[in-house]
């Protein structure tokens, strides 16, 4: 996995010049708060320390050269051809980001890119987000604009996803990475884009638990939530779930079907356990935010239904453990991540308890790794 010097290293390497901007963008994990974005609600994310790398200068033709170290790509475009079959996947955001600064008036030139990052891919900390916002960054800094605030090139990422790649995502991941902060997590209202710190305690670690299950049936099954979701405000007569609270679905729940009934109380239930998980953080008392990390994680899969075998194992593994506060899936689903609050001195013992337990339930070979908060994305001219 490439890091910032590996991503320099190559540039100059497979270009034979040296690069004149460096942009970095960090991944993400969400602590709690899944699947309430798209609801207007509440997210409770935390940038990591491992990030996408873009390394780019400009040239002075329309020619747009992308070389991937994650896919092991090399691939040249013209400026303006942003669509078609042909180009290669991994392309798709470097060119979503042009389309649409193009799309805003901006006139840009050819440029090299060299992209590389230590961010596990579709394992859901965000990989997508941060090339989004790197690649925004770089662009940003080549054609010398800084009027854009981190919270206003989050936006841009989501209108990407919505209007180039298809995606019809929320704002929590674009937000989290452009804005996160170190030693912090980030409660975001995705209804008013308001965004408040919230210290992690010293004493508690928080380790990203990769399955090794690829993500399967996301974007569907997402875009299908999403619509479950807006039915259900348009049959209340609220503008979002959000509108929702816990105290209403007594009354609300029974005129709605038994499927929707159930997302309806996951959405409702996991903004509440969001912003009592920010005042248990807050106040230090890491076992009650333990707790509603597990009860996110059955939210998630009784009544969202986006969990999956692995998920469960891994989380019922970190669950059983000494030292483990609580844990739960994190992102979409259907693979991917999960995240365990932990206490800092067992975290040697937790990861070395539960990735051989895992392995041996399911043939899959876990990776289990503390983070920390980092700054959100950024960039630096190296000439």
């Amino acid at each position: 996995m490439p890091d910032e010097s590996a991503v320099l290293h190559a540039f100059q390497a497979r270009l034979g010049r040296a690069p004149a901007v460096i942009a970095r963008a960090p991944g993400r994990i969400n602590l709690i708060g899944e699947h309430t974005d798209y609801n207007d609600g509440f997210v409770l994310p935390m940038t990591i320390d491992r990030a996408t790398y873009v390394a780019a200068a400009p040239r002075t033709d329309d020619q747009v050269r992308v070389i991937s170290l994650d896919f092991d790509g090399d691939y040249t475009f013209r400026l303006g051809d942003w669509h078609g079959e042909a180009h290669p996947h991994w392309t798709r955001y470097p060119r979503g980001v042009m389309w649409l600064l193009a799309e805003k008036g901006y006139t840009l030139t050819g440029a090299d890119l060299v992209i590389g990052s230590d961010l596990p891919i579709g394992a859901g900390v965000s990989s997508s987000a941060s090339v989004e916002m790197a690649v925004l960054e770089m662009l940003l800094a080549l054609l010398h604009v800084d009027t854009y605030s981190q919270a206003e090139k989050a936006l841009m990422g989501v209108e990407v996803e919505h209007r180039f790649i298809g995606m019809p995502c929320g704002v929590m991941d674009q937000m989290t990475s452009a804005a996160g902060d170190a030693g912090h997590a980030l409660l975001i209202d995705c209804r008013t884009l308001e965004t408040q710190l919230v210290s992690v305690p010293d004493s508690a670690a928080v380790v990203v638990m990769d399955t090794a299950k690829k993500r399967g049936l996301v974007d569907s099954e997402y875009g299908l939530r999403r619509r479950q979701c807006e039915e259900a405000a348009r049959l209340l007569g609220v503008r979002a779930l959000r509108d929702v609270t816990v105290a209403d679905l007594p009354a609300v729940l029974p005129r709605l079907e038994p499927v929707i009934q159930k997302r309806v109380r996951h959405v409702v239930t996991e903004n509440d356990r969001t912003l009592q998980a920010v005042d248990a953080l807050r106040s230090g008392d890491l076992a009650r935010a333990g707790a509603l990390f597990n009860a996110s994680h059955a939210s998630l899969r009784d009544d969202y239904e986006v969990s999956c075998r692995e998920l469960d194992v891994i989380v019922e593994l970190a669950q059983a453990q000494p030292g483990c506060y609580g844990a739960r899936m994190s992102g979409g689903g259907f693979g991917g991540c999960a995240v365990a609050l932990v206490d800092r001195a067992r975290v040697a013992d937790f990861i070395a308890a539960v990735a051989p337990a895992y392995q041996a339930q399911t043939g899959l070979q876990p990776d289990l790794y503390a983070v920390s908060p980092s700054p959100g994305s950024g960039v630096r001219r190296l000439s």
